[in-house]
């Protein structure tokens, strides 16, 4: 065994991030270590490419962080740590960059081959460590001198970027054993002037002839179809091409608050609709409406009622467009898929379709009038409460965001109320979620992650819980943009009220083990972590707090208090009222 030379790991591992950085990584997150000090000093060496430095010390934190900086840029987000685990605690945030598409390039340092399995201090078996939630593993040789070392580097880092941001985007795992000394030669300089440029996707094959032509004709023959748009990346521009099929097909587009769909001008020329969580629970609009024609697109819808609706149904024909190939069907109703450019193939439908709708009439104004009644009710039962409820909580933050807002949502409740309450609108928003493994883990950093990516303001809707489980994150603070937080506070799990284990009450513990009241004061992390902090007494008082926190920039809290019993009630009474007024015309 022989020492690592110094200036042999330096140029092996500037050779790599140097590349990654020409290939369109903009964003480094690297948490201290010191077998991972070659890789942190590689990365510092490119900061005057271009590579912006996030140091965070919380490595679970650290990897959501990125998370949020990928899905909000679009660009693979470098994270690197150290041996031990420190890698461990990415887990949860490849995870979910695994099943949300999102491209992270993950470079944890390792012992070498010599200190393995032997019992040597921070050591454990890092090799395959995130098993098959990674799009490629790749374990780096030793650093050695010349230029075919470099090559190999830059190879690796090359393929990284290839496998990141592919058809199917997602992490890859980078794992480099180093040597001692960990130091950086006599000699260290900023790394040489690059021609950078961005990590391409790969491009979506175009869809045949055939698949146009066989979704026109499905079109024509089935005048009782639906476009169905669950969750989709950010940066997804679907929107144009689903408004003109919409149009040509007169099918509704019943668009999820993640879909990139409800929001935005679009959103004006086609049936687009919001309140379907509502107006499709069991009631006289649902079971008069079953449809025998259904086009996916996206991810898993957040509404249970909407999978339940379509369960009930049954459609006869399912076109699933899942270019990513996700297989995204659980109900198991998927009677064709495409693997295909979706806004090819809906344009070219549209076009197949003569550019007009042959058999809009009833079916489509059947959906337009049931949105126009459900929305209409609940604007005017929401208007009246004065209660800060999170039902409407929901309609006034989406209303006052401004154009070019990116609002990130918690799961459990938020994002669930969003999509219940949020009507379709003009509005040009983009929302982030962490959809693809739906935990509450990582959700501040997230949200931070991504507002130090995101040009304009970033709003991140989120509960207690969510809040404390993440409350480290808070840290990121400093290194983040403008971030405003919306924390519903209403004393632990919201979610689990609406649950039937709920209805057992003490008998089964309810609020010791699942609403899990904290008891906290949540204000106290303002002064620990630098930010500001104001708890909204009134609907008044809550816009105003908003406007002044989203013109101010930096990080910054609006508590808003919900008592939880009522706010199930609400909830609940809601929900009926814009059943009833969708399904009136048909009882």
């Amino acid at each position: 065994m022989r020492a690592a030379d110094p200036t042999a790991v330096a140029a092996m591992t500037l050779a790599l991030v140097r590349e990654l950085v020409a290939g369109g990584v903009q964003h480094c997150v690297l948490s201290p270590g010191s077998r991972s000090a070659p890789l942190a000093l590689a990365a510092l060496r490119c900061e005057p490419l271009g590579l912006r430095l996030h140091p965070l010390v919380d490595e679970r934190s650290a990897a959501f962080f990125a998370l949020g900086i990928a899905k909000a840029s679009a660009r693979p987000a470098l994270l690197i740590c150290t041996s031990g685990t420190a890698a461990a605690n990415y887990l949860p945030a490849v995870v979910e960059a695994h099943y949300s598409g999102a491209p992270l390039i993950v470079l944890t340092a390792d012992r070498p081959p010599e200190l393995r399995d032997c019992d040597a201090g921070q050591t454990i078996d890092q090799v395959r460590l995130y098993g098959s939630h990674v799009r490629w593993f790749h374990e780096l040789p030793l650093p050695e001198p010349g230029a075919a070392a470099e090559r190999l580097a830059r190879s690796a880092a090359q393929r990284a970027l290839a496998s990141a941001c592919g058809a199917s985007p997602g992490p890859v795992h980078l794992n480099w054993p180093l040597r001692e000394p960990l130091t950086p030669p006599r000699e260290f300089a900023p790394a040489e002037p690059i021609a950078s440029g961005r990590a391409a996707r790969a491009a979506l094959p175009s869809p045949a002839r055939s698949e146009i032509e066989g979704l026109a004709a499905l079109a024509r023959r089935e005048p009782h179809g639906v476009i169905i748009a669950g969750p989709l990346p950010v940066e997804s521009e679907l929107a144009g091409a689903v408004a003109r099929f919409a149009e040509a097909s007169g099918w509704p587009v019943l668009a999820d608050a993640a879909s990139q769909l409800r929001f935005g001008p679009h959103a004006a020329r086609a049936p687009f609709a919001a309140a379907y969580e509502l107006t499709l629970r069991e009631g006289a609009f649902a079971r008069a409406h079953p449809p025998r024609a259904v086009l996916r697109l996206g991810s898993a819808p957040t509404s249970k009622a909407l999978r339940l609706w379509l369960e009930a149904s049954t459609p006869s024909d399912t076109w699933l467009i899942d270019p990513a190939a996700r297989w995204s069907d659980a109900s198991r109703l998927a009677t064709a898929r495409s693997a295909s450019d979706p806004a090819a193939l809906l344009d070219g439908a549209a076009a197949a379709l003569g550019g007009s709708a042959p058999h809009a009439g009833e079916w489509r104004e059947d959906f337009a009038r049931a949105e126009r009644a459900a929305q209409s009710t609940l604007a005017r039962a929401l208007d009246s409460e004065p209660a800060l409820l999170e039902p409407r909580l929901a309609r006034e933050l989406v209303d006052a965001l401004p154009d070019g807002a990116l609002l990130a949502l918690s799961n459990s409740m938020p994002v669930r109320d969003v999509d219940a309450f949020a009507p379709a609108s003009s509005q040009r928003v983009r929302v982030l979620v962490n959809r693809g493994a739906n935990g509450i883990d990582g959700v501040t950093s997230t949200a931070l992650g991504a507002s130090a990516a995101w040009p304009g303001p970033v709003v991140l809707l989120t509960g207690d819980l969510a809040f404390l489980h993440d409350l480290g994150g808070l840290a990121a603070a400093r290194t983040a943009g403008r971030l405003t937080i919306v924390l519903v506070e209403n004393g632990g799990g919201g979610i689990f009220s609406f649950l039937p284990i709920a209805e057992h009450g003490e008998a089964v513990a309810f609020e010791w083990l699942f609403r899990t009241p904290h008891g906290l004061a949540l204000r106290k992390s303002a002064e620990l972590f630098g930010i500001g902090w104001e708890r909204a007494s009134s609907w008044p008082h809550f816009r105003a707090a908003l406007k002044t926190a989203l013109a101010s920039g930096g990080v910054s809290v609006i508590e808003v208090p919900v008592d939880p019993d009522a706010n199930v009630r609400a909830f609940r009474a809601l929900a009926r009222i814009a059943l009833d007024a969708a399904s009136e015309p048909c009882t």
